[in-house]
């Protein structure tokens, strides 16, 4: 049987190696280790806003962490600490989440892509989490993870991959103010939701930590499985 191939969303940045000073394709290894240590094939998609005909080769979508989402698409101005826009970015990012929930695919958030679910099922963030919780746990200072608990709901998705309860890494200064459709099924100890997932899709499941960072295979297990179980009639 072949492996689910699985599309995971990279994005544009400038890099350096050998002779080389330019603007490449990026995706941090971890992401991709995730998936084919569990299983699957990745495959890294450049960031492109033209269409999403590629996902019908695809058995399932996972987007990754990075920069902040541009604040206009949420209604917000932006906030002093929020970084510059990546327009292009989030224009692909948001098409392939679109398409991916529209076939139905399985998808995982990580990080900024758990924002985007959160953006497109009509929900909006804080800008800087220190102004709304009154202190930096979530990220104690650039390249440095945070640690804190995660409460899970019982019977939801993330309960069964992780139990009741979990210490997970930290490493963002936005979160979600409101989940707008999606189901929040993981919280902190200061009330801000870890988790988010759409019970009505076979899986999507976006979550607030980087698993990839602490290789946590039992999440990405069960992810690569939803890639590969046959879609639903």
């Amino acid at each position: 049987m072949s492996r689910p191939v699985i599309g995971i969303a990279a994005y544009q940045d400038r890099a350096r190696w050998d002779i080389w000073d330019t603007q490449a394709t990026m995706i941090q290894q971890s992401y991709v280790r995730g998936i084919a240590a569990n299983g699957g094939r990745a495959v890294v998609l450049p960031p492109d806003d033209l269409d999403d005909a590629v996902l019908d080769r695809l058995d399932g979508l996972m987007l990754p962490g990075g920069a902040d989402i541009d604040p206009e698409r949420y209604g917000q101005p932006r906030h002093p600490r929020t970084d510059p826009p990546a327009l292009g970015r989030d224009a692909g990012e948001l098409l392939l989440l679109r398409g991916a929930l529209e076939r139905d695919l399985p998808v995982l958030g990580i990080c900024r892509g758990l924002q985007l679910l959160t953006l497109l099922y009509g929900g909006t963030l804080h800008q800087h989490l220190p102004d709304v919780l009154g202190h930096t746990g979530h990220l104690p200072e650039p390249g440095v993870f945070g640690e804190h608990p995660v409460r899970f709901t019982e019977g939801s998705l993330a309960a069964s991959v992780y139990g009741a309860e979990a210490v997970v890494n930290s490493h963002h200064h936005q979160g979600v103010a409101d989940p707008g459709s999606l189901r929040v099924t993981g919280l902190s100890d200061d009330g801000l939701a870890e988790v988010v997932e759409d019970p009505a899709k076979r899986f999507v499941l976006g979550v607030q930590w980087h698993p990839e960072v602490a290789h946590e295979d039992h999440l990405f297990s069960t992810f690569v499985a939803a890639c590969a179980a046959p879609a639903l009639l």
